[in-house]
């Protein structure tokens, strides 16, 4: 039913007075008088609550139909009149003002008990109540809940569920990110002439349109957007985003931002990404490029213990990062400095790749257990006492006549797991299946009986670093990195700053620690 609106309520009953005076007092112009009066009384307390509604439309017909009331009136108008009221007018007067004013007060206690939320009346068809800690179930057919997003249906033989209260926290979705987002660029355009503000609404549109898509792909991300830390750190953004000309900067500062929703809590890597992001547009991309593949060199490791399949995967890495010419010189180094990127070690120098993969990946270069040797009795008497599979023992790859375990280092070991063979309809998976704390002692003790030959050490790196330059990027990144002749350390501003254009340039890698 549509509702009516209250001005036509109001004229209904300005009428309604008009007539029920004008038959009891006979003078029109008295009657149109308090009729007008009625129905402005009634326009003017216009509550959304029905009882209140309801309540002024009786006072001011009680008010506009009293005796006291039209003897007032009528004084102005003729003693005639006063004197046929004072005639007519008598019980029944006092009945019905006596009715109107119990209906007022009735009224009243409705609305009192419909503002505090146990209406007396409820027009609802079915009710139910619940206990604390208890579930209620109610069975529906074509009923429907909707918010402004989600529709439910209950059909035929379906259940709803129906909770006494229900409290429903929308939070901030990306069109209200958005509107924020267009907020907090309010403050930057008032620091822009007139001829630079079109070409910084462009940029800043730009890195929108990067940000609000990556934001919203992470869980969680848009009630940042609330935060009044996040905001002001959004405002820099958004000025650094209208200075930088570089397209990439805007994915790189998108990256930035959900770097600090992800690891805000900790307030050094807060400050270097407040740092960071003010450095974005100033920052060279020769410098850029160098402190990402510095950072990547002592950051990511491959995980798997298989020696080509590692290789494989540091290749690929590097050959995403690799976005354009590796620096030369040390003016990157410089920049970098200028920057608080990095802080450079004149008396110092970096290890070569020859020399730094051997210690980071010493699973790959330790020599093993030699085949059919006492070790290697011991280590199969271990694998059997714990249950664990025989291949837990795999061929070294640099060497024949040993076994190795699979690992990147020994300190990998408790991150091992055993694959479990299942078949699900007709289809062999694999289920991972952790090691417990004595099978992970029993591998770390079958590491212990690992042959120390310093000579054969030395064969596996050789044969290592083989393998290496048979990778095109791998090689790339060793004759780069072997010439740089200065050392330096990244700071916090670099390495959130880094780690934020690795991630741009790779989506699968892992948030920095």
């Amino acid at each position: 039913m549509k509702k009516i609106p209250w001005i036509y309520i109001s004229l209904i009953a300005a009428v309604i007075a008009f007539l029920v005076l004008w038959l009891l007092i006979g003078n029109w112009k008295a009657s149109l008088l308090l009729g007008i009066l009625s129905g402005v009384i009634t326009l003017l307390y216009n509550p959304v609550r029905r009882y209140m509604k309801a309540f002024w439309t009786v006072l001011s017909i009680l008010i506009t139909t009293n005796s006291f009331s039209l003897k007032f009136v009528l004084h102005f108008f003729s003693n005639e009149s006063v004197g046929n009221i004072r005639t007519q007018i008598g019980t029944t007067s006092i009945v019905y003002s006596l009715a109107l004013v119990l209906l007022c007060a009735l009224l009243l206690v409705l609305d009192y008990f419909e503002r505090s939320g146990n209406p007396i009346f409820n027009l609802t068809k079915m009710t139910q109540s619940n206990q604390d800690s208890s579930n209620s179930f109610q069975a529906a057919r074509d009923q429907i809940i909707t918010d402004n997003k989600k529709i439910q249906n209950a059909r035929d033989n379906s259940q709803l569920m129906q909770a006494k209260k229900m409290i429903v926290n929308v939070g901030i979705d990306e069109k209200r990110a958005r509107e924020i987002y267009k907020e907090m660029n309010l403050q930057v355009r008032k620091d822009y002439s007139q001829e630079a503000l079109t070409v910084a609404n462009s940029r800043v549109t730009q890195f929108e349109n990067s940000l609000m898509p990556k934001m919203e792909a992470v869980d969680g991300a848009l009630e940042a957007f609330a935060d009044p830390s996040f905001q002001l750190l959004l405002v820099e953004a958004q000025k650094t985003a209208a200075a930088t000309e570089r397209p990439a900067d805007y994915d790189l500062l998108s990256e930035l931002l959900i770097h600090r929703f992800q690891k805000g809590e900790n307030r050094e890597i807060r400050a270097g990404i407040n740092r960071a992001v003010e450095i974005v547009d100033n920052i060279s991309d020769d410098a850029l490029l160098g402190l990402t593949v510095a950072h990547a060199v002592s950051t990511f490791f491959p995980a798997s213990g298989n020696i080509n399949k590692g290789l494989d995967v540091l290749n690929d890495l590097y050959g995403k990062l690799f976005y354009s010419v590796l620096p030369k010189g040390k003016d990157w180094l410089d920049h970098l400095d200028i920057l608080d990127a990095a802080r450079l070690n004149s008396f110092g120098s970096m290890k070569k790749i020859q020399q730094y993969y051997p210690e980071m990946l010493a699973g790959y270069i330790d020599s093993g257990i030699e085949k059919e040797s006492e070790n290697y009795n011991k280590a199969v008497e271990i694998l059997q006492n714990e249950n664990l599979p025989l291949n837990v023992l795999s061929a070294h790859p640099f060497n024949d006549d040993f076994v190795r375990i699979d690992v990147t280092h020994k300190n990998h070991i408790d991150s091992l797991t055993l694959q479990h063979l299942s078949i699900n309809n007709g289809n062999v998976i694999q289920i991972p299946v952790p090691l417990s704390k004595n099978q992970k002692n029993a591998i770390k003790s079958i590491y212990e009986l690992y042959k120390q030959d310093g000579n054969l050490k030395q064969a596996n790196i050789k044969k290592f670093m083989e393998e290496w330059d048979n990778r095109p990027n791998l090689k790339s990144l060793k004759d780069w990195w072997d010439n740089i002749g200065t050392g330096f350390q990244i700071t916090s501003v670099g390495k959130v700053l880094a780690h934020s254009n690795a991630q741009r340039c790779d989506k699968d890698l892992p948030p920095l620690n």
